[in-house]
């Protein structure tokens, strides 16, 4: 009754302090609070900055990689298409939008939606977007629950398919496992090259889809 008449005022332009003390009053969590609210305002998320990014200049190696993106776009068919997300609550989108902004660069189409995504959101939008490959970046040490939940709904979507590479602070042991659970690639911090981990990605999808590794 709480929640209804937490939900009820929010459509309106009344002061949604008395319904949030009779929310609190009745035993009513932040998340079920939160959940009601985004329902009725919908959920702001913050802009990237990917889209404002300069593109880098032809470093050394760059255009070799631009190369290859745009042969395999040319042998499969279409552009090349990655999704870059960020399943859970990290915050922190420096290396993610790094990775995508680099990725623009060399010739990858980028679908990039934020932070604080679900894994199901993520899947949704590798269906919706028909992507070649999925990158995960995860700094707040819950890989190990999030990205087998990404595999998982990748698979139920009919897209076992199409590689997962992922990103982050990530013990050697749990990289063994990932990599075991279905990940094509894990990269850390020591993995700095931009350019270097694009030739990677390519690769990847080179060999998801029958083509000879460059």
């Amino acid at each position: 009754e709480a929640l209804l008449g937490l939900r009820e005022a929010a459509k309106t332009d009344v002061n949604l302090m008395p319904a949030t003390l009779a929310c609190a009053r009745a035993g009513v969590t932040t998340g079920e609070w939160a959940g009601v609210l985004r329902e009725v305002f919908g959920e702001y998320r913050a802009p990237t900055g990917v889209s404002g990014a300069v593109t880098a200049g032809a470093g050394e190696g760059l255009a070799e990689v631009r190369g290859l993106v745009t042969r395999t776009g040319e042998e499969l068919g279409r552009r090349l298409r990655l999704l870059v997300g960020k399943p859970g609550l990290d915050g922190h989108s420096n290396g993610a939008e790094q990775i995508a902004v680099r990725a623009r660069d060399v010739g990858f189409e980028v679908v990039y939606q934020g932070i604080r995504l679900t894994p199901g959101q993520i899947v949704a939008a590798a269906v919706e977007e028909d992507v070649h490959l999925v990158g995960l970046s995860v700094l707040s040490g819950s890989h190990m629950n999030l990205v087998p939940e990404v595999l998982d709904g990748l698979r139920a979507a009919g897209l076992g398919d199409v590689p997962v590479v992922v990103g982050g602070i990530i013990p050697p042991a749990d990289a063994d496992r990932l990599t075991a659970l279905g990940v094509a690639a894990v990269f850390t911090p020591k993995d700095y090259g931009l350019t270097e981990i694009m030739r990677g990605m390519v690769n990847i999808v080179r060999t998801a889809n029958g083509l000879a590794g460059a």
